[in-house]
């Protein structure tokens, strides 16, 4: 890696113990040899809070700018010409005219009011309860973990992925923020917190994003060398997962070419763009897998070296995910920095909606503020730090590497069949029968109603003649069956699936997509 000297790095040498003084953040390092379990930060409060601030307004400012490009330019780069405002008022007239912008925010905010009703010890499924039962509405492997939970799979099963095919999507990446704001310095602490949260709707790849996500934000309280961030980010992530090897070409390709971001980002789309195995992204050009997204991360974060407005500009314009990547890179950078040294530019308007409470909450910025500063003085205590008026002592965590888990081990994208006839899905009546060769299917479709009517259908799946699963369809769309049926970990050869519905309704219909085949053996 090549290492690049900044003014307010705070990193030192293995051997090497001093004091520094940053005057624009109040910040001593007391000693800090390569972030070993012994080193010790001092941060003024006063510094504290404005590194506070700062994730959560930047991550509040990255998403509302990337939100007019989400996944409408998949698998492609939003071109140079294609035009992203920001001007004053445009954080008011988003929030106030599309609230659904902020649902990674006020995903994360769930999470922090449990921890402020309950405790910091609150129980995981106290966590997946408080999104589960929500008035939001979610997607992917959010809103299976929902249907999950609400159907009796508790965490950590609720985010497996024979229980969710869409583990190794991006849900918990871009919710994962809160975990390391309330864990200053304490990597570790942050990664507990993301096995409590992210086990509830993501595995493997799914949840390593989100423990990435957090460690960076953790390590970023306490270093401003984004290189530095990422790779001790990265120590986190087992080898051997793709999750680590994407991130660790992304570097690699950093360091072969820091100049140009289109040519690290086609390295990495063509190598990386195809292995997207969610039903939805499965051989298509529509990417929501959590380390690619994450790559785009890194991306903004590696080539825009620390400027705010280049950081974004390149974070959204890799397109995919293109909002909630922006906000990521944007929070950390607004970590590193704090509230105070984000551009005026950037912070135009901001101060019209921190008191307004994000959509389906009772939370505003000006509470989130408030609510991480209190749970991050209570973990740096827990953590061994001290808290006073004058000073916040924290130890600094060695990070360790979490265990390895594999999503859709031994499946491989086989086929892709679309069920659209004449432009239409089609309409499931009583039954519907489909042959296949492979390991693992996923039926694509939904539960519709007519008007403002509910119902619930009653489904019964059968593979080769054998009743394997009876589930429930709501048409509510907060209770929804995001994919209607999936099985995996099939003995390999031909295999026949029946959907059978029990009830049908002329006034609700069940309506099929598509089906997504996989095997043991990769495409030729």
């Amino acid at each position: 890696m090549t290492t690049k000297k900044r003014t307010k790095t705070i990193g030192i040498q293995l051997t090497a113990l001093f004091t520094a003084l940053f005057t624009s953040l109040g910040l001593f390092l007391l000693s800090m040899p390569a972030l070993s379990a012994e080193s010790i930060v001092t941060i003024s409060p006063e510094a504290l809070k404005d590194k506070i601030k700062g994730a959560w307004a930047a991550q509040t400012i990255g998403v509302t700018y990337g939100f007019p490009v989400e996944f409408k330019f998949n698998s492609e780069r939003v071109p140079d010409d294609y035009d992203l405002p920001w001007y004053d008022g445009y954080l008011q007239k988003t929030f106030e005219e599309t609230p659904g912008v902020y649902d990674d925010i006020y995903m994360d905010l769930s999470f922090v009011q449990v921890f402020e009703d309950e405790g910091l010890d609150a129980s995981t499924q106290s966590l997946a309860d408080s999104f589960a039962n929500a008035d939001y509405s979610l997607w992917f492997a959010n809103q299976i973990a929902r249907y999950n939970v609400l159907n009796g799979i508790s965490p950590p099963q609720s985010g497996h992925w024979t229980n969710n095919p869409a583990a190794d999507d991006i849900d918990f990446q871009i919710e994962a923020d809160f975990a390391g704001i309330m864990a200053p310095g304490m990597v570790n602490t942050a990664v507990d917190i993301s096995d409590r949260v992210g086990h509830i709707m993501n595995y493997g790849d799914g949840w390593y994003g989100g423990v990435f996500i957090a460690s960076m934000y953790s390590l970023a309280f306490i270093n401003d060398d984004i290189e530095a961030i990422i790779n001790e980010a990265l120590t986190v992530i087992p080898e051997e997962s793709d999750f680590y090897k994407i991130i660790a070409d992304m570097i690699a390709l950093h360091e072969e070419n820091s100049e140009d971001w289109k040519f690290a980002w086609q390295a990495i789309n063509e190598r990386w763009a195809n292995t997207d195995l969610g039903p939805l992204g499965m051989l298509a050009s529509f990417n929501i897998d959590a380390k690619i997204n994450a790559a785009w991360v890194v991306l903004g974060l590696l080539y825009g070296d620390g400027d705010f407005s280049r950081t974004m500009e390149i974070a959204t314009r890799a397109g995919d995910d293109a909002d909630c990547n922006p906000a990521s890179a944007a929070g950390i950078l607004g970590t590193i920095y704090g509230y105070d040294a984000i551009p005026v530019f950037w912070k135009q308007g901001l101060a019209d909606i921190e008191a307004l409470d994000f959509a389906y909450t009772t939370i505003s910025l000006n509470d989130a503020y408030d609510m991480s500063y209190r749970h991050a003085l209570e973990l740096i205590q827990r953590g061994g730090g001290t808290v006073s008026d004058e000073s916040i002592t924290i130890s600094i965590q060695e990070p360790r590497t979490v265990a390895l888990e594999v999503a859709f081990e031994g499946h491989y994208a086989k086929e892709r069949r679309s069920l659209i006839v004449g432009g239409q899905p089609i309409d499931l009546q009583d039954d519907y029968s489909f042959d296949f060769e492979g390991n693992g299917f996923a039926l694509l479709g939904t539960a519709l109603a007519e008007g403002e009517a509910e119902y619930v259908f009653d489904a019964e799946l059968y593979v080769d003649g054998e009743l394997v699963e009876t589930a429930i369809l709501p048409t509510q769309f907060t209770k929804r069956r995001f994919y209607l049926f999936w099985k995996y970990q099939l003995p390999v050869g031909q295999h026949r699936v029946d959907v059978r519905l029990l009830n049908p309704s002329d006034a609700a219909r069940v309506e099929l997509n598509g089906v997504v085949i996989y095997d043991d053996t990769p495409l030729s």
